[in-house]
């Protein structure tokens, strides 16, 4: 891989992203209401950061030139993500009761299939045809059987991490701050094009992010999510990849039983990251409140 395709995938991405973003804001698909939310503040917010993210990333990859199985690898693990989240995004029913990995996976269970449902079983698809397409890693295995274990598990890493980073698109730049810090160590590996195609998007989306206009979305968040988790595969040696593979379904199965953002609001680093360049909480009624 070329040293100058990761600061063009960069770079594009980054371009893309903000080209995409402002094309979709002058003629948004289905009009504006289509993709307006109410965000925790109560306030309303735009999902159409997400595809516009989406699309800056798989740009940044095509552009970067990092190998066509590498590139074809990352180009499906984002579109399977970014697609099958702007299907949850847009066609969800808000009245369904099923919610988070676990809902999903009881409805499906029950023969009732949900947009989030779907959404797991299309993710999961992608990822496991990214794992496929990927060139071997550090440290893969050489038997069959043994290389297809690599595959299976290099599939969970790359839906997994897409699923968690949507999980952590709960408050305005916690996803983007997060995705970016995982990916700057990959920049110089074999996943540095993937890496760098994270990057560049965040460093375009975050600022309306911050500004509470904009949200990512299970479209946005997903496709960041699975373009991390390729650069993992690509970038990482085998005990890293198993290890990160283990920390994104510890997360996930603690997910459902704990609250991240009362996590980071009760830990003094996390909380200050989180909420570095984000609007202040508004007061509570009777507490900092002028008489």
């Amino acid at each position: 891989m070329s040293r100058a395709g990761r600061p063009a995938a960069a770079l594009v991405a980054a371009a893309v992203t903000a080209a995409a973003r402002g094309g979709l804001d002058w003629q948004p698909p289905g009009g504006a209401a289509t993709w307006t939310r109410t965000n925790h503040r109560g306030e309303p917010v735009s999902l159409l950061e997400g595809p516009a993210v989406a699309v800056g990333v798989l740009a940044g990859a095509l552009a970067g030139a990092g190998g066509l199985r590498a590139t074809a690898a990352t180009a499906t693990a984002v579109l399977g993500a970014g697609a099958f989240g702007l299907v949850d995004d847009l066609r969800e029913d808000p009245g369904t009761r099923a919610k988070g990995l676990r809902g999903h996976l009881g409805a499906l269970a029950r023969g009732h299939l949900t947009t989030g449902g779907l959404k797991v079983l299309g993710i999961g698809a992608s990822a496991l045809a990214a794992a496929a397409l990927a060139p071997p890693g550090g440290g893969a295995a050489t038997r069959p059987a043994a290389r297809a274990v690599d595959t299976l598990a290099s599939a969970a890493l790359v839906a997994g991490t897409a699923n968690l980073v949507n999980l952590l698109d709960l408050r305005p730049g916690r996803a983007l701050k997060a995705v970016s810090l995982a990916a700057a160590p990959l920049v110089g590996t074999g996943g540095g094009v993937a890496a760098c195609a994270v990057l560049g998007a965040a460093s375009t989306a975050v600022e309306a992010d911050l500004a509470e206009t904009d949200m990512l979305g299970d479209s946005g968040a997903n496709a960041l999510g699975a373009a991390l988790g390729a650069a993992l595969v690509l970038g990482a040696p085998r005990p890293v990849r198993l290890a990160a593979l283990a920390g994104v379904v510890g997360l996930t199965l603690v997910s459902e039983r704990v609250s991240f953002t009362r996590v980071i609001e009760r830990t003094p680093v996390l909380r200050e990251i989180d909420a570095w360049g984000r609007r202040p909480a508004a007061p509570r009624a009777g507490v900092g409140a002028t008489p």
